[in-house]
């Protein structure tokens, strides 16, 4: 069966790609879905939130829930149909993590996550094996910075997309097995996370959706020395560096969250209250999020807060 990663199958890429195009949000406005709890959506919050993901491979929630509750990001995951949590060993015992300053000296503050610097583009978990692809994500805010912070988000589909339009060799290059390796990590015991290498763009087996692993940095990780890998990477690094289409910048405020088919993003250095520091809760899942379905009878329409005096893509966010 052909699938439009196939660049043995034009013409079903070229339908997908049309397609894609077509149902992409043009505004970062467009993903932002209110909802009054997201320990407990309502049928049209959910399906909400699921076609958003399916068009666009994530959304906004924002909610009135501003306490810290680690239950929030576990329940809402549950209700999108994401149950297998990768619990990597920085996050607490059950599996999700609090990304917020270490202010002790230890393992967590030789990581960029638990710092308050900025951290470049990437997709969480590209340093796992496929076994541990991480395919959603969710990031929840309790407490956002005094300043900074912010995120910007792009669907990898559209980052696809454009590369193969400017080089399908390029796409080749960057689905070899060996196009991006990530060198081993030692600790004081020896090596605590073994060399691993992969392609950036893969095709899920079980759902046949496109799975990316990238990473901007440019220390800790090794590309392909070839002229098509080199090429197709000057690429990415230019088209997520530039202000064009389909890239969303988003400040996380209290109670809202990021849900997402694990996209592209980024985060701005920030700049801490220390009485009130930044945190984030983030679960990250083996699974994807499910297909919306049809909605059930009598369902209401997602809740509104009116309008917001606070808007969090209105500095030079998502627009072509």
């Amino acid at each position: 069966m052909n699938t439009p990663f196939d660049l043995e199958a034009p013409a079903a890429y070229q339908r997908w790609r049309d397609a894609k195009r077509a149902s992409h949000p043009t505004r970062g406005q467009d993903l932002v879905v209110d909802v009054a709890d997201p320990r407990s959506l309502s049928d049209a919050e959910r399906q909400a939130l699921l076609q958003r993901c399916a068009t666009a491979n994530m959304a906004i929630y924002r909610s009135p829930v501003y306490g810290p509750d680690k239950a929030i990001p576990r329940q809402l995951a549950q209700q999108l149909g994401l149950h297998r949590l990768d619990g990597n060993w920085l996050a607490d015992e059950d599996g999700i993590s609090q990304i917020e300053v270490a202010t002790k000296v230890g393992d967590r503050t030789a990581f960029i996550p638990y710092t308050n610097r900025p951290i470049k583009w990437h997709t969480d978990g590209y340093y796992h094996p496929q076994s541990r692809h991480i395919r959603a994500m969710i990031l929840h805010c309790v407490r956002a910075a005094a300043a900074g912070g912010e995120n910007a988000l792009m669907d990898h589909e559209m980052a696809y997309i454009a590369v193969r339009e400017a080089s399908p060799d390029w796409v080749r290059a960057l689905m070899a097995p060996d196009a991006m390796t990530i060198p081993e990590r030692l600790d004081e015991d020896g090596v605590a996370r073994a060399e691993q290498s992969g392609p950036v763009f893969s095709v899920d087996e079980s759902s046949g959706a496109l799975h990316m692993r990238y990473t901007a940095r440019t220390r800790s990780v090794q590309w392909k020395d070839d002229a098509p890998t080199r090429a197709a990477v000057a690429f990415l690094e230019q088209l997520l560096g530039s202000d064009g289409p389909h890239r969303f910048r988003v400040r996380l405020e209290p109670g809202m969250g990021l849900v997402c088919n694990n996209v592209l993003h980024d985060r701005a250095g920030f700049a801490d209250d220390p009485e009130h520091p930044r945190l984030l809760y983030r679960a990250r899942y083996l699974d994807r999020i499910r297909s919306p379905g049809p909605a059930r009878a009598g369902a209401t329409a997602p809740v509104s807060f009116g309008k917001s005096a606070f808007d969090p893509f209105k500095q030079g966010a998502g627009s072509y």
